[in-house]
């Protein structure tokens, strides 16, 4: 029998899938993040720990929970894990990767549309009776999308199905900036891998998939907003600290870029106060991008299935490290 430590609530069927394992399953039933004290205490006796990408699983963690054998992130990111210190120790950390690229890509197109076409401000119009008929000249004047150029930031597999819902759907021009070139991509959507500048000074809406990096920190600074089109319109989806909010803020208020869809924060779940006070073009979303239910429950299983795997002394399904 083995300890397992879960950080937040997760589906009661896969909880009792680790119990019928005969394992002593611990899940934390409050909402909100787990505080540090708490957590440095709870990991001290367990052999796996399911945690959440808001959970910050450094050296002193795992230095308290000495027994730990495998770390399962929700998520496909794992920038929260400190994967040397881990690797180490001997530690597995996983991730759920595939589970989420389809409904991710979803969200992301939600944004880009709502943003462009001010769907949340005109919701909000109707909903205050403001609405008195129809007009060529109606206040909410929006952005096409069809046809338009489309930057991605990270084609990866959420970066890709973003892409592919641009070009096949709204017939848009693809350029993307990745570390390798996707040949699959090029030769699908017609996208063409560009210099990051190129990117910025030629693409109307751009969607950020980079994982969290020393090199993508703060990557949309003051610096790349200037060189971005006036009328275009960015998302981020990816991870908060990629876009410096205060530029950001800074972008939008000064008319350097049009408008915003963001689901990630810098200093999440803290929202930078000038983003809460924009609203034409801006639409934030609090970090929904895998939430559905179909989604969640999967992570959920994968996560059980590599901790399972692990604790029975095979290999992990789904290894970071």
């Amino acid at each position: 029998m083995a300890r397992i430590y879960v950080t937040c609530r997760i589906f009661e069927d896969e909880i009792e899938r680790l119990r019928s394992a005969e394992h002593d399953v611990r899940m934390r039933g409050e909402e909100g993040p787990i505080a540090r004290d708490e957590l440095l205490r709870r990991v001290t006796d367990v052999d796996a720990l399911i945690c959440l990408l808001s959970d910050v699983i450094d050296a002193q963690v795992m230095a308290a929970g000495h027994n730990l054998r495998i770390i399962a992130n929700l998520g496909v990111g794992y920038d929260n894990i400190d994967v040397h210190a881990a690797r180490e120790r001997g530690i597995v950390v996983t991730n759920t990767p595939g589970a989420l690229t389809e409904t991710t890509a979803d969200l992301t197109f939600a944004l880009l549309l709502a943003a462009a076409r001010r769907i949340v401000e005109a919701d909000e119009y109707v909903r205050a009776e403001r609405f008195l008929g129809w007009e060529l000249l109606q206040e909410h004047l929006g952005s096409d999308v069809f046809g338009k150029t489309l930057g991605i930031v990270g084609m990866g597999r959420i970066g890709t199905a973003v892409a592919r819902r641009g070009h096949l759907g709204f017939g848009m021009n693809i350029l993307y900036h990745n570390r390798h070139r996707s040949l699959d991509a090029e030769q699908e959507l017609n996208a063409r891998s560009v210099s990051f500048d190129e990117l910025l000074t030629e693409s109307d809406f751009i969607c950020v998939h980079t994982p969290l990096t020393q090199e993508t920190h703060h990557l949309f600074n003051r610096k790349a907003f200037r060189m971005m089109k006036d009328n275009a319109i960015i998302v981020n989806v990816a991870r908060g600290p990629v876009v410096d909010e205060d530029a950001l803020v800074w972008a939008l208020e000064t008319g350097e870029i049009a408008g915003a869809g963001i689901d990630v924060y810098e200093n999440e779940p803290k929202v930078h106060p000038g983003l809460l006070k924009l609203k034409e073009r801006v639409v934030l979303a609090p970090h929904l991008g895998s939430a559905t239910g179909k989604t969640r429950r999967r992570m959920a299983k994968i996560a059980v299935d590599n901790v399972l795997s692990v604790l029975s002394g095979r290999e992990p399904l789904d290894p970071v490290i």
